[in-house]
């Protein structure tokens, strides 16, 4: 695991696009800081600029770099959260500018899986995470249910996972306000 991380990790930083296995499905990702990767995730999908897409985070401290404040109910939301949580929040910072909802919210998951922790840690920037699919068909559950299209499009397909067949859903989305407010997007 520990070559295939360093090599994502390199390839990252060269703002290449990632086909990668998430803590929920497959996701093709990239630099979240950096503009023309994130650009071109839009491309390969073929997904309207004005849809947002989901950024990862390794922990607390990184969640606490990227949202000028996270509000104290987000941390206990994470703690017990019964499967991957990803939470929309206000004001988020330090990122690149076309990954804002056209509310200046962004969608953001720490991630408790470890392949993806190690992956993040390692590059030490959050990444894109948006499903592996073209913009408009279905969410594949597992690797072998990826276009083999897409899988040309992107630099790089992590070899990790690629055999698992399990179908594991994607994460609970909530919109959790500064102010408190709570609205369920996805279950």
């Amino acid at each position: 695991m520990e070559t295939i991380i360093k090599e994502a990790s390199e390839l990252l930083k060269q703002g290449k696009v990632l086909l990668y296995p998430t803590d929920t499905v497959w996701g093709i990702g990239c630099d979240a800081c950096n503009e023309k990767a994130v650009d071109r995730i839009f491309e390969i999908k073929k997904r309207p600029a004005e849809k947002s897409m989901i950024v990862l985070v390794d922990s607390e401290a990184m969640l606490n770099k990227y949202v000028k404040e996270v509000p104290s109910l987000a941390w206990d939301l994470i703690e017990f959260a019964e499967k991957p949580l990803t939470i929309i929040y206000d004001q988020p910072c330090n990122i690149a500018p076309n990954l804002l909802a056209g509310d200046g919210t962004l969608a953001i998951r720490l991630v408790k899986d470890d392949f993806c922790k190690r992956l993040i840690h390692k590059f030490g920037k959050p990444l894109v995470s948006t499903s592996a699919n073209f913009s408009g068909m279905s969410t594949p559950s597992n690797f072998s249910q990826i276009d083999e299209a897409l899988k040309f499009e992107v630099d790089y397909v992590v070899n990790w996972r690629q055999s698992d067949l399990k179908n594991v859903p994607a994460s609970t989305i909530i919109r959790l306000g500064n102010n408190g407010d709570i609205k369920i997007i996805r279950k």
